[in-house]
């Protein structure tokens, strides 16, 4: 059979293995390059703050994307527990996406206001104290350390540089910004802001 022919020549099957990737990519994946509602951010989506962005690499240095996704699907099941199903446009700005589809812990794409500061905090410090089923480590170190506010400026540069519209203003306010705010801080303000943008808008 000709099926052999290629099973039994390893340089054949890589031409054939990498045709049909490379058609694979060209009919699911460049074309969403050109889709408006992919490339362009929502209406109202602003990039994060300093805080806020200090705040997210706390989030991703303590492994809470490992846990909790940020990525509702447009199922009824999804979207009667957490809102509005995610879209594209929200992460416009998101260097790199927190997406994904297992959850030891509820999705958090919109759990921007959904609880107080203090709910949060009290929940990061001792999280079997306001959720007694919870599997959930704690986190009281971030209570103590301090943000380092002297990469902020950098960091705020870098996502300048991937296209995210920070100013030059913006960014060399940032150190003061976030100079003697402890990791909690930022880490709450980073989960206060999560979805709201269209949240506001359902």
């Amino acid at each position: 059979m000709r099926h052999d022919i290629i099973e039994k020549n390893i340089g054949l099957m890589i031409v054939f293995i990498t045709l049909v990737i490379s058609g694979g990519f060209l009919a699911e994946v460049v074309p969403l390059f050109f889709i408006k509602e992919v490339n362009e951010p929502i209406e109202g989506l602003e990039p994060l703050t300093a805080l806020e962005l200090e705040g997210r690499d706390i989030y991703i240095r303590e492994g809470c994307h490992v846990c909790h996704t940020q990525q509702i699907r447009p199922f009824r099941a999804e979207t009667e527990r957490y809102g509005h199903y995610s879209v594209a446009g929200e992460f416009v700005y998101d260097r790199p996406f927190l997406w994904g589809s297992k959850r030891t812990g509820p999705d958090l794409a919109r759990v921007g206001g959904r609880y107080s500061d203090a709910w949060q905090r009290q929940h990061l410090y001792d999280p079997r104290s306001v959720v007694p089923e919870s599997n959930m480590p704690a986190f009281p170190w971030l209570f103590e350390d301090r943000v380092n506010h002297k990469g902020t400026a950098a960091k705020l540069s870098a996502m300048q540089t991937l296209g995210v519209p920070y100013t030059d203003e913006q960014i060399a306010s940032a150190p003061d910004a976030v100079e003697g705010k402890f990791e909690i801080e930022a880490l709450v303000a980073y989960l206060q802001q999560l979805g709201t943008v269209l949240s506001d808008k359902r």
